[in-house]
């Protein structure tokens, strides 16, 4: 998908990767493991790093920057966790920052996990000893909900999914995007259902889901009336999340997961494009428009090269 305005910079990206292996174990147990056993060396943590579930139990004394870490799903559903790390050098300068998705870990469950920052030949001598490893951010949704951008096709034969959003002055926009998978052709028309849904997955009260998006911002590309779409195998669909960060006064809103039903009564995908409403209360939505800059059946969906007339241009 293209989106609106420019996109956010990626920290170092292309230049350092992280890798995940691992095994599972029941809930509460402990990476104990000797040393040796451990895929990276790592040693035991002291001072284990936790936050929502997802807990830093070893980290590694060598230049291999390899940390152990352990996913416990404390839900009584199971859960696909998307967990940020950030590698920082001894001086605590960050290296590298990776997304690691951890799929459907059951109620009860802990699923372990080695995590290691590769290209470290590439890093100036300065910063090659021994790094520290930091939970940068965890997201969770019910692996029922889950986005599926790629993978397998869902058994509703339509994936939903968010790309990564961009941001200009207090601007923000994100693309829900959809896409025919199945066998059967999709129907849509009118707006994608919204639920916004806060940290602790809870619904957030006070905010208006807006139809169109001239009520936030003009030229964003989310406005017009909706169109009967007929979405044959191997096409796609997008709306746009358009809203403001603005914060006047009271405490700003956060709401960083968005159930989303394409339709009425479709199965929800739970979506996280991370809204910061700021204290503006309004989130505007755009209607279901064809996506022309992705021609079936070229590389399984994959972008045609051409860019759709209604769209603004943006990153690729």
């Amino acid at each position: 998908m293209r989106s609106p305005l420019l996109s956010l910079p990626v920290l170092m990206a292309g230049v350092l990767l992280l890798a995940a292996c691992g095994s599972e174990g029941k809930a509460g147990s402990r990476s104990d493991a000797p040393p040796h056993d451990s895929p990276c060396g790592a040693q035991p943590s002291g001072t284990a790093t936790a936050s929502d579930g997802v807990r830093i139990t070893g980290v590694s004394r060598d230049a291999g920057h390899c940390a152990e870490f352990e996913v416990t799903n404390h839900e009584a559903e199971p859960f696909t966790y998307t967990i940020t790390f950030t590698f920082l050098s001894g001086a605590g300068e960050a290296l590298a920052s990776q997304k690691e998705t951890i799929p459907s870990v059951e109620p009860g469950r802990t699923v372990k996990r080695t995590v290691t920052l590769s290209g470290t030949a590439a890093l100036p001598s300065a910063m090659r000893g021994p790094a520290r490893v930091k939970i940068a951010e965890v997201r969770s949704v019910p692996t029922g909900e889950a986005p599926s951008p790629a993978g397998s096709c869902p058994p509703s034969g339509v994936r939903v999914y968010t790309d990564d959003g961009d941001a200009a002055m207090g601007l923000r926009l994100a693309g829900i995007n959809l896409e025919n998978c199945g066998t059967r052709t999709t129907r849509l028309n009118g707006y994608p259902e919204l639920q916004l849904l806060d940290k602790a997955h809870k619904p957030v009260d006070g905010v208006k889901v807006l139809q169109g998006g001239s009520a936030i911002a003009t030229g964003t590309g989310a406005d017009g009336v909706p169109q009967p779409l007929a979405l044959e195998p191997g096409e796609r669909a997008y709306a746009l999340l358009v809203w403001r960060n603005t914060v006047e006064g009271g405490d700003p809103v956060n709401a960083p997961y968005v159930r989303v039903r394409a339709t009425p009564g479709a199965a929800p995908v739970t979506v996280t494009p991370e809204l910061d409403l700021g204290t503006t209360g309004k989130l505007g939505v755009g209607p279901w428009k064809k996506d022309e800059s992705k021609a079936p059946g070229a590389g399984g969906g994959a972008s045609s090269g051409t860019q759709s007339p209604e769209r603004p241009p943006g990153r690729p």
